[in-house]
């Protein structure tokens, strides 16, 4: 796409931070005339825009122009589109192998899994629900309060051994399943990604729906907010090293500055699966996984249920 225009230009001198410079010689005239000149994929109008870079020629009169490259322009895109020929560009890479998502509770583990799994059509599975499955459908806050956390992380290991010799899986694990060593050795059979969310971000979404179902919070009294972040905070001084261990980090921070937003509340499910879906994973080694030591009636049934 090629359009001309002009512009004024005092205000790109003013403009110190803009990536268009032209010569000493145009800047002395109060009008530019301006060649855009831009490579654009066709695609629906949505309301969700990207960055894209154009490139400028500047010339007056016969004056020889001059080419830069301009910074961020945006323009609509349809998210769903991109996804679809990202998850088509790291399929090879896949092999089959599992991707199990990391970290902390109300990171969006399960609602990102869901729509990577139906992006690279594999199969989601939430480790926390086939621990409730192993002791009788149990919650896992009942779990927790019957049995104590030591019970659970027993049944989350055997479930993450399991699942790690099977294939074609987005697992979304329990926020605490990096503490172990031997959950790592099962999840390095696969693609380990850490979903890394601001803390602030994460007391706000979890104080909002309520602590009832999270264990390791719903203990704490006063303020919904102040004491979820303060809880946070601990387990993240716990946790932190672990979460690191993964194969790749999703930084929701970085994507929210990338796309221009002032926080991660702006940011869409499948904004963040695109991000995934643009890391390497060439440098990771190929390992293939086979067989599944559960039920093919449990597996049926969850795959339904998604």
């Amino acid at each position: 796409m090629m359009f001309s225009t002009w512009i004024d230009s005092e205000k790109v001198a003013r403009r110190p931070s803009s990536s268009a410079r032209c010569s000493q010689r145009l800047k002395e005239q109060n009008k530019l005339r301006v060649l855009v000149a831009a490579h654009l994929p066709s695609s629906r109008v949505s309301n969700r825009q990207r960055h894209v870079a154009l490139e400028v020629s500047c010339s007056y009169n016969k004056f020889p122009a001059s080419t830069v490259e301009s910074g961020n322009f945006q323009t609509p895109f349809d998210e769903s589109l991109v996804l679809k020929n990202k998850a088509q560009a790291i399929e090879p890479y896949l092999n089959g192998r599992c991707i199990y998502l990391v970290g902390m509770m109300g990171s969006g583990k399960t609602t990102v899994g869901k729509i990577l799994s139906q992006a690279i059509n594999y199969s989601f599975i939430d480790s926390d629900t086939l621990v409730e499955h192993e002791v009788g459908g149990t919650s896992v806050a009942e779990i927790f309060k019957l049995n104590g956390e030591g019970f659970f992380r027993d049944k989350e290991t055997e479930v993450l051994r399991k699942l790690s010799l099977m294939h074609h899986l987005v697992v979304s694990t329990g926020g605490g399943a990096v503490v172990r060593p031997i959950n790592w050795k099962c999840m390095k059979k696969g693609i380990s990604v850490w979903l890394d969310v601001p803390l602030e971000a994460l007391a706000q979404r979890i104080a909002a729906v309520g602590t009832g179902s999270r264990p390791l919070l719903h203990h704490e009294s006063g303020d919904a907010y102040r004491k979820t972040f303060m809880r946070l905070t601990s387990l993240f001084e716990q946790r932190g090293d672990s979460y690191a261990n993964a194969s790749a980090r999703v930084s929701l921070e970085n994507i929210a500055a990338k796309l221009g937003y002032r926080d991660v509340s702006s940011l869409t499910p499948t904004a963040i699966v695109i991000e995934f879906s643009t890391m390497e994973f060439s440098g990771i080694s190929l390992r293939n996984v086979i067989n599944s030591n559960f039920p093919r009636s449990l597996i049926r049934k969850i795959k339904k249920q998604n």
